[in-house]
């Protein structure tokens, strides 16, 4: 008679293997964003990428080989596990994280430069540009920083005189195209040129309250400010030493009439305010349209004329 023995499940029975199954959908997702959004900015904006400060395209590229990874990543498969939710919520972090930089990155794509940006004198470095006088500079100096997001060059144009009259110029390149983000910029610049003996800071938009905070820091070598389109953050009203010229325009959809006139609680009194007819937000640079600005009911050409004289005048 033969005995059949039961079996202890706990000891015989093969291991439960688990059904192969792709990765979660969000790392693809993810990986897409990424990819697209460094292609796209690339193929629509690589001239101003290429000119601008290089921290964007080093982000760009961190941003393509990221989104690859994760892609790459996302094709293998795996053994179905129980898994419990902090653990699956820990493994979302790093799509989730890759689509909002995506995103992030999408929004710092810069406006162009629609005119000419080079010509004599134009020198074109990493982090700045430098219109040189053909002589000797005069005794002032001008430190310009760019508005977000804004094709440094495009200020070229508009700036070039100032150097014709003998003023060195220098227009920084923001990281990221944020002036923000790097308000002491200034000061490598003044180091640089000991041979300017005077220095007047100035800024269009987020450009001129990055030059503002930079004229407040104690040690500033600022003796003077130029505010295009612009208002300080921060109250300067008792700077003394400081000769401070605010241009707008009365179009402006972006800083308002009403905005400038509210800044001059922040200012110095002495603060000489130009107001120029008509003129928008764009008109300040030569980089095209830009979203929320005002209707202009003056020509771009002789908005920048009075905007130019100004600042003349203020370097003057």
């Amino acid at each position: 008679m033969t005995t059949v023995r039961a079996e202890d499940p706990t000891t015989t029975a093969a291991p439960r293997r688990g059904v192969p199954v792709p990765r979660r959908l969000g790392a693809v997702v993810a990986g897409v964003v990424a990819v697209g959004v460094a292609a796209w900015v690339a193929v629509t904006r690589w001239a101003a990428v290429a000119a601008g400060h290089p921290s964007y395209g080093w982000l760009l590229a961190g941003l393509a080989v990221a989104g690859v990874v994760m892609l790459a990543w996302s094709t293998r498969v795996r053994r179905r596990r129980k898994r419990g939710g902090w653990n699956r919520a820990a493994r979302a972090v790093p799509a989730v994280v890759l689509v909002l930089a995506g995103v992030a990155a999408g929004w710092l794509r810069p406006f162009p430069a629609t005119a000419d940006t080079g010509g004599p004198g134009v020198v074109d470095l990493s982090t700045s540009i430098e219109l040189r006088p053909a002589g000797p500079p005069v005794g002032t100096g001008l430190v310009f920083y760019p508005g977000a997001r804004v094709d440094p060059r495009a200020y070229v144009a508009l700036l070039r005189p100032l150097a014709e009259a003998g003023h060195l110029v220098v227009i920084v390149k923001p990281p990221l195209g944020l002036a923000l983000l790097a308000p002491a910029q200034a000061a490598g610049v003044v180091a640089a040129h000991p041979e300017v003996g005077r220095w007047v800071v100035g800024g269009h938009s987020m450009g001129g309250v990055a030059a503002a905070k930079y004229a407040e820091e104690p040690g500033s070598r600022a003796s003077g400010l130029v505010l295009w389109a612009a208002y300080p953050a921060d109250d300067l009203a008792s700077r003394t030493g400081l000769a401070v010229t605010s241009v707008s325009g009365t179009a402006d959809g972006l800083t308002t009439a009403a905005d400038v006139e509210a800044s001059r609680a922040r200012l110095p009194s002495g603060t000489r305010f130009v107001a120029v007819p008509g003129a928008v937000h764009a008109d300040f640079g030569d980089y095209g349209p830009q979203p929320g600005d005002g209707v202009p009911t003056t020509d771009h050409a002789t908005a920048q004329a009075a905007i130019r004289q100004a600042t003349l005048d203020a370097l003057g």
